[in-house]
């Protein structure tokens, strides 16, 4: 991952006296101009309440697909905004726009969700709220729903969205004499932070969060997506089919419009060229893997027969290796060895005819009679374009490690990590295991820094001749 596609910035976070000792650190992401402030969502909540709690003036949005459109289009939008204290990542789609940008995944904090984390941290800690917008009764439905789950959470007032604008100096009055510690304004985006930004100066509330139409969930007026469909992160398709006429412009056209913005960003951010180079690697590693598959079939046939007549034992092997940027992947091989073959290599460590943390033996005692020719002849890796085809690989790229390997590693030898590893690189072609490992790194790093389309051709074509020589194959 380059080190200009992820920024985080950890700052200290106060909490309530029963906590006041304990430090959490929210991770900021910065994604299409805005910084996100990302942590689970019972820190969040427990931040939220403890700033009102201690009286330190904080206004809270929420950042979603529709809010990124929105606020391309909107000047005044993207002023309050800026005048945010905490941009919380809302859905699916930021989590989809931060992965195109090579950014960390935020959490999720939507304002459905926080909602009774806040109410019941409120209760508890004497944090009174005030409930502003919704249809008329939606607000008064939703302040009864919370009272009821926690009896003792003070609700101070609530007010429907429908209000003239000669009536907004009374109603920030009224909110004011209330004494909420927490306002919540649900008047949808853009108008609730335009609100928020215009009236922040004389609101006396610590804490003020716009929610949009989180009301009308907990007075019961729109169901809620039942919990299987949220674990799908699918809840807008259910919001949609709930009011398909209101929301067909901000689903159907916005999610195409923001997918296109995502894909602007993250050609921003990461850069074009690196992009178009990424997406011709992995053209290039479905079409190899898919060919190559199809036409090694009888191969592939052949040694599952040998294999399973030698012993009895599983045709393939799984191993857990580690992939780009330190990820656990399952990589799946034709089986060389005996079935005990893991429990007897401790014993073994010490016998390795390679210096530093990747273990090689040349007469290793493990391998089955089979698994000499398939290893001889590198056929024992072929399945690995199962993997290619899955996206854990590519064809060309540093060899996976295997996770006692990787804790090994010293200096700039944990770079090998950052790109996608291959089933054939650079040190494959031109000695194999007669490489130390200390040199395979630095070629491995070497490739990743000069990868390329013709790169990966030209090594591929070198890997057949590599592998017919047999050298360094054991």
């Amino acid at each position: 991952m380059p080190e200009t596609a992820l920024r985080t910035a950890a700052y200290p976070v106060i909490f309530p006296m029963s906590e006041v000792d304990r430090e959490i650190s929210f991770s900021e992401i910065k994604i299409f101009g805005l910084s996100l402030s990302s942590a689970s969502p019972e820190v969040a909540a427990s931040h939220i309440v403890g700033r009102a709690v201690h009286g330190r003036k904080t206004t809270v949005n929420f950042i979603n697909a529709h809010c990124v459109n929105v606020a391309r289009k909107s000047r005044s939008y993207r002023r309050a905004l800026g005048q945010t204290d905490f941009l919380l990542p809302d859905g699916f789609g930021i989590e989809i726009a931060a992965r195109m940008s090579g950014l960390e995944k935020p959490e999720n904090l939507n304002g459905t969700d926080l909602f009774p984390l806040i109410c019941r941290r409120a209760a508890t800690q004497g944090a009174s709220l005030f409930l502003l917008g919704g249809l008329p009764g939606v607000a008064d439905a939703a302040a009864a729903w919370a009272c009821g789950q926690y009896p003792s959470l003070r609700i101070r007032g609530t007010q429907d969205g429908y209000f003239d604008k000669q009536d907004e100096d009374a109603l920030v009055e009224r909110i004011n004499r209330s004494g909420a510690a927490i306002l919540f304004v649900g008047f949808g985006v853009p108008l609730q932070e335009k609100w928020i930004a215009r009236n922040r100066h004389r609101l006396d509330a610590p804490v003020v969060l716009g929610v949009g139409g989180l009301f009308d969930y907990y007075s019961g007026r729109i169901p809620r997506a039942p919990a299987p469909i949220r674990a799908t992160r699918c809840e807008w398709a259910w919001r949609f089919a709930m009011e398909p006429r209101r929301m067909a412009g901000r689903y159907l056209v916005g999610n195409a419009i923001f997918l296109a913005l995502a894909a602007f960003e993250a050609a921003r951010v990461t850069g074009m060229e690196r992009i178009a180079g990424r997406a011709a690697k992995r053209a290039l590693d479905v079409v190899a893997a898919t060919l190559a598959l199809v036409a090694l079939l009888p191969l592939f046939m052949a040694t599952a027969l040998a294999i399973r007549l030698e012993d009895n034992g599983p045709v393939f092997f799984r191993q857990k290796r580690i992939g780009a940027n330190g990820r656990t992947f399952s990589m799946i091989k034709f089986r060389s060895m005996y079935t005990d073959a893991e429990a007897r290599r401790e014993a073994l460590l010490s016998r390795s005819d390679r210096a530093g943390p990747c273990f090689k033996m040349q007469d290793d005692p493990r391998i089955t009679l089979v698994g000499k020719l398939i290893r001889r002849l590198s056929i024992d890796e072929l399945p690995q374009l199962f993997n290619v085809l899955g996206g854990s690989m590519s064809i060309v790229g540093p060899r996976p490690a295997l996770p006692a390997e990787v804790a090994q590693y010293r200096g700039r030898q944990w770079e090998r990590l950052s790109g996608k590893p291959g089933i054939t690189c650079s040190w494959q072609v031109k000695g194999r295991a007669e490489i130390p490992f200390h040199r395979q790194a630095i070629m491995d790093r070497a490739y990743l820094r000069r990868q390329s389309l013709m790169t990966d051709l030209k090594l591929m074509a070198l890997t057949v001749p590599a592998v017919i020589g047999g050298r360094g194959a054991y």
